[in-house]
């Protein structure tokens, strides 16, 4: 694994267009993706100035979810997803949220260990949380 640090920035208008057709290509966005990118707090990865990945949250409740999490395929294993997360966390925290929760599909087993080796326990069938210090 070859680490590289990833500048996080919000979401400009201008990405939505890249970021929908970088997840199409890899695992095929659909409208979901789309309204997701349009209307949730997303965060953009960059490498080398170009868009690695991102991360779209949404408030649930006293919670934080992160609703999409995705890393292009050819920046996989140099630790955008896990830059994602931690930003990810801290948003939440700064919020005042007191979990951080995902959703993972039903056997899906490389995101579940990825998320329970950050520290995520299963809370639900397919529900994922990480309960947050208080600020």
């Amino acid at each position: 694994m070859t680490y590289r640090k990833a500048e996080i920035r919000p979401l400009s208008p201008g990405d939505e267009p890249l970021l929908f057709g970088l997840a199409r290509m890899d695992r095929g966005a659909d409208e979901r993706t789309l309204a997701v990118l349009e209307h949730e707090t997303v965060f953009v990865a960059e490498l080398e100035k170009a868009p690695a990945g991102y991360v779209a949250l949404e408030e649930a409740g006293g919670a934080v979810r992160v609703d999409q999490l995705f890393v292009s395929p050819e920046h996989e294993a140099e630790g955008v997803g896990k830059q994602l997360l931690e930003f990810a966390e801290g948003y939440a925290i700064a919020e005042g949220a007191t979990t951080l929760q995902v959703v993972v599909a039903a056997g899906d087993r490389r995101a579940t260990a990825f998320y329970r080796g950050r520290g995520f326990v299963p809370v639900g069938e397919d529900l994922l949380e990480l309960v947050l210090p208080h600020r």
